[in-house]
């Protein structure tokens, strides 16, 4: 099975987790306030869809530079304990109808991204410019989820 395979299914496999959200919850997100500014809300599927699959072909690259190395390992649990927080993101803030929860996710997310990308610059360049997509939206959503505490305290 080629490298790209196994890591699209295991990111496959984990953003299922995203289906851990319950239709109370979605009714509860629905009626919060947003920034004025966030007119884009009806595009961040496809936003996420690529910040994934960049992220994917970051890893794939990362892999192929040196298969099977504990260092390249690492790095792997590094991108798949990436995915599990950005995926987390959703269900854990519409479960616990808190976006204070949403925020330190985002956050944790952000550190992440920037550690990963720092360390696999050393190793490709390019495997880095592959998660600039992240890098980029990731504190938008970031900083979205915390203003909109501002907007509605009774959901932090």
């Amino acid at each position: 099975m080629q490298p790209w395979m196994m890591i699209g299914g295991v990111m496959f496999l984990v953003s299922f987790g995203a289906f851990l959200i319950r239709p109370r919850d979605i009714k509860w997100e629905m009626k919060l306030d947003r920034p004025r500014w966030l007119v884009f809300e009806p595009a961040i599927p496809l936003i996420w869809t690529i910040v994934f699959v960049t992220g994917a072909a970051s890893a794939t690259t990362v892999w192929n530079h040196a298969p099977g190395t504990a260092t390249t390992w690492i790095l792997m649990a590094v991108y798949l304990l990436l995915e599990i927080v950005t995926v987390a993101y959703i269900p854990a803030t519409l479960r616990t109808h808190s976006l204070a929860v949403g925020t330190t996710l985002g956050a944790i997310g952000v550190a992440i991204g920037i550690v990963l990308a720092l360390t696999v610059w050393s190793i490709s360049p390019w495997a880095t410019l592959l998660l600039l997509p992240y890098l980029a939206w990731s504190p938008i959503g970031t900083l979205t989820t915390r203003q909109m505490i501002d907007l509605n305290p009774e959901a932090k």
